[in-house]
């Protein structure tokens, strides 16, 4: 079995956001697509092992920032190779909090999406949590959001070992 044939699956580059009892975090995603119209309805997949994964299962809501390919390869590091445990994500970083309390980054944005979670599957390492769109809005409508296949050809960018995609061929 060619393990690289699953780099031939298209995803998006996101930054997934949550808060709880007075923390908020924010990881970032490759797995989040829509998957109804009426309600528009998203799904995400996070692992068990991040701190997003707690502060989503806590609050029920969740933020996703549609990044742009200008976002520079640093700058995503901050959310994919380090633990909202540990550092605050969201120092030096424009964002906005929801009035539903969900933070949202607005650095590199593409537009902004949140959600309240409806439905949760359980996959054993992740969860899949199935989330109705609140509300939605383009942050800069001249900017293209920006591709997993970009992120790695463009950027260099690697996957981190709780990514769903994450396979031995391509750890960091």
């Amino acid at each position: 079995m060619d393990i690289n044939a699953l780099k031939k699956i298209q995803y998006g580059m996101y930054i997934i956001s949550s808060a709880a009892e007075g923390k908020m975090s924010a990881q970032l995603s490759n797995t989040v697509f829509q998957i109804t119209a009426d309600p528009v309805q998203f799904a995400i997949s996070i692992s068990k092992q991040n701190f997003t994964y707690e502060l989503i299962e806590k609050s029920g809501k969740f933020a996703i920032t549609a990044l742009s390919e200008d976002a520079p390869f640093e700058f995503m590091g901050k959310f994919g190779f380090k633990s909202g445990r540990s550092i605050n994500k969201f120092e030096k970083v424009s964002h906005e909090i929801s009035a539903a309390g969900i933070p949202a980054v607005l650095d590199f944005a593409a537009a902004v999406y949140e959600a309240e979670t409806v439905k949760k599957i359980d996959m054993d390492t992740h969860v899949v949590f199935i989330g109705k769109i609140t509300d939605m809005k383009i942050i800069d409508d001249s900017k293209n959001a920006m591709t997993y296949d970009y992120y790695r050809k463009v950027k260099g960018g690697l996957t981190a070992k709780n990514a769903p995609t994450y396979t031995k061929t391509n750890k960091i």
